[in-house]
């Protein structure tokens, strides 16, 4: 079986050792670095390229700044937001970063262990508890607007959000589908326009809320 390596930070020592301690306890993964902060992420994600990278986000340096950084250079390496922070804003910013997942702190082992693998398969995870949270602070009043403006999407704005919701960079998308950087990120505008979102974790919550409620309403 091949394992997922890991790397963690964490300015903690006790958590930075019971995430160790979590992950070698099981044959599914292995830890090949760990960090206390956002200088240490950025040097280990290059040098040991780990398939995930779980982050405290409150550590030394800028772990936002840093994140966005490690996704353009850090080739196949997820990363993964574990923080004690439950702000809407703060999880809407980490995912726009370029993080794959945003975890709470106060999540049982097995939801954290999840977490890892469903980042590691390219999709994109948030902790319920939090996801909840951001379909009702963030996205209610733009879907009502919404809800009486049937919206149309091309077919290729229809592959972006497709990748979009498995968790793809913006570099993953131009290379699977040919196109430019530049090209995505004018998609990225269009579809944020026509969901009435202001980001990218808002543009796939309100596609797939959209996708949802027509596929309740073609049932009737």
């Amino acid at each position: 079986m091949t394992q997922i390596s890991l790397a963690l930070a964490d300015d903690h020592p006790l958590m930075l050792a019971a995430l160790v301690e979590l992950f070698r306890n099981t044959d599914e993964f292995s830890v090949v670095a760990t960090g206390t902060n956002a200088d240490d992420i950025f040097e280990i994600g290059l040098r040991s390229g780990p398939d995930v990278f779980i982050v405290d986000l409150m550590m030394q340096g800028n772990v936002l700044e840093t994140i966005p950084k490690l996704v353009r250079c850090g080739g196949k390496t997820k990363i993964l937001a574990f923080s004690a922070m439950s702000k809407c804003d703060l999880a809407i910013k980490t995912l726009d970063a370029g993080a794959s997942g945003y975890v709470l702190k106060g999540s049982s082992p097995h939801e954290l262990i999840e977490a890892v693998k469903a980042v590691h398969r390219g999709e994109i995870f948030i902790t319920r508890e939090l996801a909840c949270k951001l379909v009702e602070e963030q996205r209610i009043a733009p879907l009502r607007r919404l809800a009486g403006a049937p919206i149309k999407f091309t077919s290729r704005e229809d592959q972006i959000i497709s990748m979009l919701t498995r968790g793809s960079t913006n570099r993953q998308i131009a290379s699977e589908l040919k196109i430019g950087e530049k090209t995505v990120k004018n998609y990225m505008t269009i579809l944020m326009q026509k969901l009435n979102a202001r980001n990218r974790l808002e543009v796939l919550i309100a596609a797939q809320k959209l996708a949802n409620e027509r596929e309740q309403f073609s049932r009737h």
